[in-house]
């Protein structure tokens, strides 16, 4: 690891990427992310990288579609309406199992909404976005050492589950500056082992499942009892990844827990702060805090609901997205309520204690 570096959340992406084997990045600027494009345009050619400004959101995904054909560990970025423009490559990406990242730094919506932070993009992330029965790899960071560090992860994944991998972020982390920690440089003998991948060669393989017969590179397959094949194939990879890669923060977990929230990326460091304080008044609340919410870690809400747990409580900056899964892992056996934020409007410690005092036992 190397020193602590003080760095906007939008530039430790950037860095981290890069010293992933990141070498192929194409975007289209879009505020609240544009220093990541900005950063990447600098270093880039510095590490004989390629740093393109597409002419369009469109353009720039079917770029990293073209790029990841190729074996190379590739990245895209923008925020919410980008990423709607980009969905229609992420679902080829996922049909042709092609591994790659998109960071996205999320803006309230819908439509162009405005420039400030939201998390209003849980849907589109976590349940297709894209058309057609596919799944991507969603992880959602709460630091700007943990957004660097997810990102490092989110090629490792891209790459072991050949698929899509969202690091879906909001503006707050975008733009915040907090000290991060890299990890080394990957060497460059180690980033030319990476592009020496076999989905990237046009060869003759049995490795391929139902798609052997191609020896290309594409989602359109006109066979429906091939094609029929090839979504099962992906699904039966989703299972493995939910069996594999879920990944959660329990914060004051414990059996004497009077009432669980949770909250993902940002949000969570806010519902952090008042629950600190009311557990420094004798209270006994916890928080799960899914980091993967795709896969989302509903076990661990079944686990967390001891005999004591009365309510769970959910906070996002969207209308409740998130609180459906959550309904789902609790089953029926606590009621769950729901504050949220939309618009760019942030909720404060002091509204989220109010909140929760309302189903607190007197």
């Amino acid at each position: 690891m190397s020193a602590k570096i003080l760095m906007k959340g939008n530039e430790a992406v950037a860095e981290a990427a890069i010293r992933a084997g990141c070498r192929l990045y194409f975007a289209y600027p879009i505020t609240p992310q544009n220093e990541l494009v900005e950063y990447m345009s600098r270093m880039m050619p510095k590490v004989h990288g390629t740093f393109i400004q597409a002419e369009s959101e469109v353009a720039a995904a079917n770029m990293v579609y073209g790029a990841a054909g190729v074996g190379k560990r590739v990245m895209t970025s923008s925020s919410s309406p980008g990423i709607s423009l980009k969905m229609e490559a992420i679902s080829y990406m996922a049909g042709a199992e092609l591994p790659a990242v998109v960071v996205n730094v999320q803006r309230g919506g819908p439509g162009l909404g405005d420039i400030q932070p939201a998390q209003g993009d849980y849907f589109q992330a976590t349940k297709g976005g894209g058309h057609g029965d596919y799944r991507i790899i969603v992880l959602t960071p709460a630091s700007v050492q943990e957004f660097a560090d997810l990102t490092t992860e989110a090629f490792d994944l891209a790459d072991k589950y050949r698929t899509p991998v969202m690091v879906l972020a909001d503006g707050i982390l975008g733009q915040m500056m907090e000290p991060v920690e890299f990890k080394p440089h990957k060497t460059e003998e180690e980033i030319q082992k990476l592009g020496e991948q076999h989905y990237g060669w046009c060869i003759h393989t049995n490795i391929d499942g139902p798609n052997r017969h191609h020896h290309e590179i594409n989602s359109l397959e006109l066979d429906p009892n091939v094609l029929e094949q090839h979504v099962l194939a992906l699904d039966k990879k989703n299972k493995l990844i939910e069996q594999n890669e879920i990944r959660y923060e329990a914060y004051h977990i414990n059996p004497d827990n009077e009432m669980i929230c949770s909250a993902f990326g940002t949000a969570a460091r806010i519902v952090k702060s008042a629950i600190d304080e009311l557990n420094q008044k004798g209270h006994n609340i916890g928080l799960i805090r899914p980091i993967t919410v795709y896969p989302f870690p509903y076990e661990a809400f079944s686990r967390a609901l001891g005999k004591k747990v009365q309510n769970v409580n959910v906070f996002e900056l969207n209308l409740g997205q998130m609180v459906e899964d959550i309904k789902l892992a609790v089953k029926g056996n606590v009621p769950v309520n729901f504050m949220g934020k939309v618009g760019g409007l942030v909720f404060t410690p002091a509204e989220i204690i109010t909140e929760i005092e309302k189903y607190l036992k007197k």
